[in-house]
Order: C-alpha cells, then structure tokens, then sequence
C-alpha cells in the first residue's frame, strides 16, 4: 500500500483504499476503511465468539490487492480491485452463494437483497427471501477462489456481473455490504399448521383438549410431535403470555416507547424483543414449561417477523430494540430485522435445552442469518407445487446446506491436496457509513481420481446443513408424478418433510394412490 492510499484510507474520506491487519491466523486480513473505524465497528452477530474478528497475528505477509472504497449517501459501495488495477476475471468465472434465494445454483448476474421477507410463492426472479446470508463465493476456471461474507445484520444489496465485453466482474455493495478479492493457494498438507388457539404459547385449540394424552398415543404408535410457535403474542389482558410479557417489559417498542402492535394469525400481536437477554430469558422459560406437554420439537414461523397489512409485509424500520451491548446496544429494527428470526431460534433452543439437558433440542426455524445453523434445522419457506420449484429446490437447497466446517482430503502417491479458500466478512460500523473487513479460513476438496483433477465442493455456501423444501410444494395441488420426482430427491435432502397450505390436497406419499 503505497502512502497516499494509507493517507486516504486513515483519513477522514468518502473515498479510497482500505487498510488491513492480519487476523486469526497467517494469511487472514481484516480491512477497514480507517484506523476509526476499525474501533467503531458493530459487534459481529455471526461468530460464536464476537471477539474473534479481534484477534490479531504476527504476519510478514501482505495482501496481493487492496479493495477500495466510497461512501455515498450515507452507503457504503467497495470495489474489487488489485493494488493498482481493476480486476479482470477470466472468461468463465462464476458466482455462488448469497443463501436462502431462489433460482438456479450459480448466482452469476443475479440481484439479491438481504432483507428477511416473508415470501409466499416466490419465483426465480424473487430478490429477497426468509434469510439473509451476505455472502457469495467466485470461482475461476483454474480452480482459484474469492469468498466473501458480508458481516453486517443490516439490508444489503450484491448484484454479481461477469459481463462478456472484456469479462470484467463487477460486485456492488450498497447499505453495509462489502466485497473484496482474493485469490488462493494449494496448501499441502409434520404436516400442515399445527395445532394451537393462535395465541402461540399455552392453551390448545378445544379439538384438542387433552395434548398431553394425544401426543402420548403418537409416541406409542412412533410419531414425534413438533408444535409451531410464531412470535406474535396476541394483544390481549388476561392472556397468560402477553400480561407476562408486559410485567418483564420485553416487548418491541415504536419510536414513542410505546409497545408496538401488528396482525398476524391471532390477530392484533405484540413481539418479544429478542434482542434482550431479559426477553430471551423470558422466552426460553415459557419454552421450557411448553415442553412438559410431550413436545418433541418447535417450529419457529413467520419470525422475519412478518406482519399482516402492511406493505413492507413486516414491522416499521422505526421500531426499537433495546438490544443488550454485546449484541450492538439500542437500534432501530432497520439493525436488527435480519437477524430477529435467529435470535428467536436461539432463544427456543435454550428454552428446550432447560426442559431436558439429556436430549439435543430440535428446533425449525423460516427465518434465518448467518449463524443460524448453531440452533436450527431451516426450510425453504412457500414454495409452490409446480415442476420449476422442484428443479429450484435442489439449488436452494444446496445453497443452504452444504457445510464449510468440514475439510475433506485424500491421498493421492502419499500428497495430501487441499484447496484453501478465503472468506471476507464485513462487520458494519456505527453510523451504518463505513465499513470492515475480514478472511476466514473456507475448505474446498481437490484430489486425483483414476488419473483426473476432481474437485469437491465441501464449502459452506450459506453453513445450514439440515435444510430442505416443503416437498411437493406448499401452495398448489401436487399431481402423483410431481410428487413421486420430488419424493425420489427429497429423500436425499438432510431435511426432509412434506407440508401444504389449508385447502390443498393431502401431500402424503400414500394419498396419491397406486
């Protein structure tokens, strides 16, 4: 980095290169757009540590490029470039990642939002979706590979271009996204809605006056039982959870401080703020005393959170969350939104995990951030009983599932190959107008077989690996073929349930007849 480019980076700037530290291991650079910066950063809600994006190393290395950056209206947009050129791709480059979206598996000139939507009937062209998983993976033809993760819980938007007049590869980074290159070395080395009185916590609905008994007789006869909880709370005094909720004061607030209040299933609701650990504490022990009823599992929806009559389809940006420090402190939901249905999750899960430390709790959860996968199994949200969404669901559901915690390798006349990637994650700055950088170590497989290169892609694309469609769709009418294909790849998947909306046809294997 020459001295004008450290000059325009530690510089109070609205443009120019970034500065860098190694970080967490040899190799690993984090980049910030200044020293200040790198002090005002927001914690980081994907990492099980928050600290680990801290933790500098002794490193004689230097990165081979340097991202650059400009703040525009209050965004931040970081180019890829090399030290001094902008980078050219090669023809054939490809774009993968960036999470639960729709479409097929390569993501190259796709547009995608991060912004958790609740999306009944999406499409491929569909831009946001349930989660949000800012990240996106490059592969050139040579096998070299860009990884990137945007560590920001705030609305994101990557368009991924690899255009043909000269294949230049342009990634944009609007609101707090950032994108940065960097190549790599070898190194050696259930059913449809459950049942409830839709106040989402406590009494059951008078067809089912006894659960306990009822879910005892589907144990006997080998089902499990796996009971939704949505988080609206329904706005009513006299209801156990919401007058509790309002003595603990764990409510989301509007700018006025006053409870805010949306519909949903059971009406007007209010939401548990899960941003508070009073408000997860709260939570998980309302779970825990759920779970005496024989529940074997929770089903967490519509916790986006998705809000009826509105436009939006959920809270207003205005909203506040009086988040504890560790989680960034007090923030509007514009902060918070995305990462609202994995606070939820994690909270659920404890709550099971008091119930009965001897059993691995087992939660479902629609909406979902990076990190998610630490409480829940996820599925693809509503889909549609048609031929495109069964094709769409095998992308969908490896852009999910296929995990990067686990390095493959095989001997090939006594070499052990192994592709390294590296992953770049962004942690978003207070004031939401600069930005930081960051590398993580990302696997991938390479081995000779029968005298060819084969590679393996063993990477975490999203890092939810029990994850799967509704198969044969939720809305719509399944016909015995659909079915029957999607069955035969649903079987595969590491999740794998059928489920349909109210006034479908049963979407059971058996229903279809011979």
């Amino acid at each position: 980095m020459t001295d004008s480019e450290v000059k325009a980076a530690t510089s109070d700037s609205t443009a120019g290169k970034m500065i860098f530290q190694p970080i967490l291991e040899d190799g690993v650079f984090r980049f910030d757009c200044s020293a200040n910066d790198r002090e005002a950063v927001y914690p980081s809600l994907s990492f099980i540590n928050n600290k680990s994006r801290d933790a500098l190393v002794m490193s004689n290395k230097t990165p081979s490029y340097i991202p650059s950056f400009e703040c525009r209206l209050g965004q931040q947009i970081v180019k890829l470039e090399w030290s001094f050129l902008v980078v050219k791709f090669p023809a054939g480059t490809s774009f993968y990642g960036t999470g639960e979206v729709s479409g097929q598996l390569e993501r190259t000139g796709k547009r995608v939002f991060t912004w958790n939507t609740d999306a009944w009937g999406y499409g491929p062209e569909t831009t946001s979706l349930y989660q949000s998983h800012p990240w996106v993976l490059a592969v050139l033809p040579n096998g070299e590979a860009l990884g990137i993760l945007a560590d920001t819980t705030r609305r994101c938007e990557g368009l991924f271009l690899c255009l043909q007049s000269g294949h230049w590869a342009i990634i944009n980074a609007v609101g707090a996204m950032t994108l940065k290159r960097e190549f790599l070395r070898l190194n050696t080395g259930s059913g449809s809605k459950p049942f409830g009185n839709k106040k989402n916590i406590g009494l059951i609905d008078e067809r089912f006056p006894d659960p306990k008994s009822l879910v005892k007789d589907l144990h006997n006869i080998g089902f499990k039982a796996i009971w939704m909880l949505d988080p609206g709370i329904k706005h009513e005094e006299g209801y156990f959870v919401y007058d509790s909720g309002s003595k603990h004061d764990v409510w989301i607030q509007k700018a006025d401080g006053k409870p805010f209040v949306g519909d949903v299933w059971p009406g007007p609701c209010v939401f548990p703020d899960f941003t508070q650990s009073k408000a997860r504490a709260w939570w998980a022990n309302l779970v825990k005393d759920f779970i005496s009823n024989g529940v074997d599992g929770i089903w967490n929806d519509m916790n986006e959170p998705a809000i009826f009559k509105t436009v939006t389809k959920t809270m207003p940006e205005s909203n506040i969350h009086r988040g504890d420090n560790e989680l960034g402190g007090c923030q509007s939901h514009a902060h918070y939104h995305n990462v609202y249905g994995m606070l939820m999750a994690r909270s659920t899960y404890e709550g099971m995990g008091l119930a009965d430390r001897r059993k691995r709790p087992f939660v479902l959860t629609r909406a979902g951030f990076i990190g998610s996968q630490r409480y829940a199994a996820t599925w693809t949200g509503d889909n549609l009983s048609n031929w495109e969404h069964l094709q769409m669901s095998i992308s969908m559901m490896l852009q999910l599932k296929v995990n990067g915690l686990s390095i493959y390798s095989s001997i090939v006349k006594g070499a052990r190959c192994t592709l390294s990637a590296r992953i770049l994650i962004l942690p978003e700055a207070q004031g939401g107008k600069r930005a930081s950088f960051e590398v993580v170590l990302f696997p991938l497989c390479l081995w000779k077989k029968d005298g060819r290169l084969d590679i393996t892609v063993t990477m975490g694309l999203s890092g939810q690996p029990l994850s799967g469609p509704d198969i044969g769709g939720f809305a719509g009418n399944a016909t015995p073929k659909l079915f029957g294909r999607w069955l035969g790849f649903g079987a595969m998947f590491p999740f794998c349930r059928g489920h349909s909306e109210t006034g479908t046809i049963d979407h059971e294997p058996w229903s279809f007849g011979k």
